[in-house]
């Protein structure tokens, strides 16, 4: 297999890079957590600019027909900086969703706004009671005349509060825990009969709480075929969870190179700790639990752009090790910070935070470990 990124994709992860290194420093980072939206939306405007926002969509809905591993280079990049735009929940989540199942006219309605930066997207698809299990929906979508009514509950809504748009599912047919009978839908936020209830996550993000009252939607608004949305919501969430594993692959490479540096400069008994035997093979095991992600993120990546036969069972084996990695690689740098390791002022905590949440979104790792052995 050949691993080296071609002249373009060289390109976009050097732009990406810059980006960080220039107007994503720590403090400004720091001040942005405590707006009202949680990002910065001149940020978001620039991502328009450079195309990020389109890379990954199609050239028929305005975008530029890149791959998975050009999504893979970006959330890398932004994993590193701790980005907090959310592009995760906008583009991977739910356009490229609209754009492989989405109508004609949804495509223009909603795709366009994304690519040009002007239209926030979120993903309703958790309930109390499903856990991980996306078949086990609960909200009810009843067909009547040429309307939809939407009502029930949906948890941790990524980025809910800033999305001018929801793609909500909701069981139309079948059982509570039937693959079958699930639909998807775009929703507008200020629809009559939905509420909100939003909230900052423990890593710093935006996300709400939804409740649906007799939500009136059009036939329009259905995504895909009635019935069938659990296939493409499936499919919609393993390219998340690709892209939220190459955010950590980023994020960890941060924490260990960051904690190496450390250990070189603080003295314990007139020495650095980094010269301390038993230290430093904790730091190769932070290493090699981060190399073996990597890996993990490539192979999957490359699995799921050939449509290879195994690739759901390379993605929940990528999703098992990196939750894993995530909580080793994070206490080990906390531990080897000290005290300073949990303040706020220090960035290893907040990656420890982020690392920490991505081990649960999508799937934690005994979820995922119960999904490959049965793959």
């Amino acid at each position: 297999m050949d691993f080296t990124f071609n002249e373009e994709q060289t390109l976009i992860q050097g732009q990406v890079e810059q980006f960080i290194q220039r107007d994503y420093d720590w403090e400004s980072r720091q001040s942005l957590i405590l707006t009202d939206s949680g990002y910065s939306l001149d940020n978001w405007n620039t991502f328009a600019e450079l195309g990020w926002l389109g890379i990954s969509l199609s050239d028929d809905s305005g975008g530029f027909g890149g791959s998975s591993i050009d999504t893979m280079i970006l959330m890398e990049e932004f994993g590193k900086g701790l980005v907090l735009e959310p592009f995760l929940e906008t583009v991977v989540m739910c356009a490229e969703l609209i754009d492989k199942s989405g109508t004609l006219e949804q495509k223009k309605d909603v795709l366009t706004g994304v690519v040009e930066g002007k239209t926030q997207l979120a993903l309703a698809y958790a309930e109390p009671q499903s856990r991980f299990n996306l078949a086990d929906v609960m909200t009810e979508a009843k067909l009547e005349s040429d309307n939809f009514i939407l009502n029930g509950f949906k948890s941790v809504v990524m980025n809910g509060p800033n999305a001018n748009k929801f793609i909500i599912s909701a069981r139309t047919s079948g059982d509570q825990r039937d693959e079958s009978g699930i639909s998807l839908f775009l929703v507008d936020a200020e629809v009559s009969g939905l509420s909100s209830r939003d909230y900052q996550t423990v890593d710093n993000r935006r996300a709400s709480e939804l409740t649906l009252e007799s939500v009136v939607i059009p036939r329009s608004c259905l995504i895909g075929e009635l019935d069938e949305g659990f296939t493409v919501l499936d499919a919609a969430i393993d390219r998340s969870i690709l892209a939220i594993s190459a955010e950590a692959v980023g994020a960890m490479e941060v924490l260990y190179k960051t904690t190496v540096e450390y250990t070189k400069t603080r003295e314990q008994f007139g020495t650095p700790i980094g010269k301390f035997q038993v230290l430093q093979h904790r730091m190769v095991d932070m290493f090699m639990e981060y190399e073996q992600c990597k890996s993990l993120l490539y192979m999957a990546t490359m699995k799921h752009d050939e449509d290879s036969a195994d690739a759901k069972k390379a993605i929940s084996g990528l999703k098992y090790q990196v939750g894993n990695a995530s909580k080793f690689i994070g206490q080990q740098s906390v531990q080897l910070h000290g005290g300073m390791g949990v303040t706020d002022e220090l960035n290893v905590g907040h990656y420890f935070k982020r690392l920490t949440t991505i081990g649960t979104i999508f799937g934690n790792s005994d979820y995922h470990l119960k999904k490959y052995t049965s793959l």
